[in-house]
């Protein structure tokens, strides 16, 4: 090797400049919008709306199935035996219902044990001494299978209800699995409604870029008349496709963040009263990228696809 060659400088590798390219596209994008910050807040600020809305819904289901996980045992029924039954029978009976397949566990309450607690939290005990006998009979609080349907579980109800030992079933759980049914309706109609949403985000950023186009239109064609390819051409929009889809969905998750500031104290307010520890969810790592992934994902979509729409229609005369 010569010493010229040597002293020569180093020629960039492909992948370099192309690397390069798309970087000073990236930034000069960044910079197109911050010299218009108006118009672009405005635009992110629309988008940043459309994916909190979607994503608002989910942490309300998100809570709503955390608070209904200490609803288990509402799913559980009361088998209340006939008055005089002894306990011995009590334990005979809770040993044969366990066996069952479509049950899970089986509980005894003794009329002594149900007597002492309504005592205790009735606020009548002095009352409850001038009785001769208990009148309380013993319970078993009975919880079904989670494997078998809401049908079976009604057919166990009234199996248990005709034994002979049996006086009758208590069973509160019919509004749990309203409630369940109403999540289940509210997940597919949030996820029918994000898909609309997203279609919209698409539509509002492919309308932005148009005008864009429309705007450099000049630009366009002598940037075509000196050789340039579509793909060259379409670049810079698709990265400020990019960046409207990345800062709607940062803000996405501030609007987000505020909210639940705003009712974290209320709620915990509203739980003290309840005597309950329950505290609002906030989105998780994984659901907060999905957030920022989304607009992302949009609105390269919906640049890309106004952009290769409308730049077909520009040639130099």
């Amino acid at each position: 090797m010569s010493a010229r060659e040597k002293l020569a400088p180093a020629r960039p590798s492909a992948l370099r400049t192309w690397a390069l390219r798309h970087v000073s596209t990236l930034v000069a994008s960044l910079g197109k919008l911050v010299r218009q910050p108006i118009a672009s807040f405005l635009t992110i600020l629309v988008i940043a709306v459309t994916l909190a809305l979607p994503a608002a819904m989910h942490l309300i289901i998100k809570n709503a199935q955390s608070l209904s996980r200490g609803w288990d045992n509402a799913l559980d029924f009361s088998l209340y035996l006939k008055p005089g039954e002894p306990s011995s029978a009590a334990d005979q009976l809770a040993g044969l219902i366990e066996q069952r397949a479509d049950v899970d566990s089986v509980r005894i309450i003794s009329a002594e044990a149900a007597l002492a607690e309504f005592r205790e939290g009735s606020g009548f005990g002095a009352a409850l001494d001038y009785l001769q006998e208990n009148p309380l009979p013993h319970t078993l609080v009975i919880r079904p299978s989670s494997r078998i349907t809401q049908a079976a579980v009604i057919l166990l109800h009234e199996e248990l209800a005709n034994l002979p030992e049996a006086d009758f079933v208590q069973a509160d759980s019919d509004w749990v699995q309203r409630f369940l049914a109403i999540l289940e309706i509210a997940q597919r109609a949030i996820f029918s409604g994000s898909l609309l949403l997203g279609a919209a985000i698409i539509i509002i950023i492919g309308n932005t870029i148009r005008l864009d186009i429309e705007n450099r239109r000049a630009e366009i064609e002598v940037t075509k008349l000196i050789g340039a390819n579509n793909a060259f051409v379409r670049r810079p929009f698709l990265y400020t496709g990019f960046w409207y889809g990345l800062f709607g969905g940062l803000l996405a998750l501030g609007l987000i963040a505020y909210g639940l500031f705003a009712l974290r104290g209320p709620v915990s307010r509203l739980a003290g009263l309840y005597g309950s520890q329950f505290e609002v969810l906030a989105l998780n790592l994984p659901e907060a990228a999905t957030i920022v992934g989304t607009g992302v994902l949009l609105g390269l979509a919906g640049s890309w696809l106004a952009a290769a729409r409308h730049m077909r229609r520009i040639e130099p005369r």
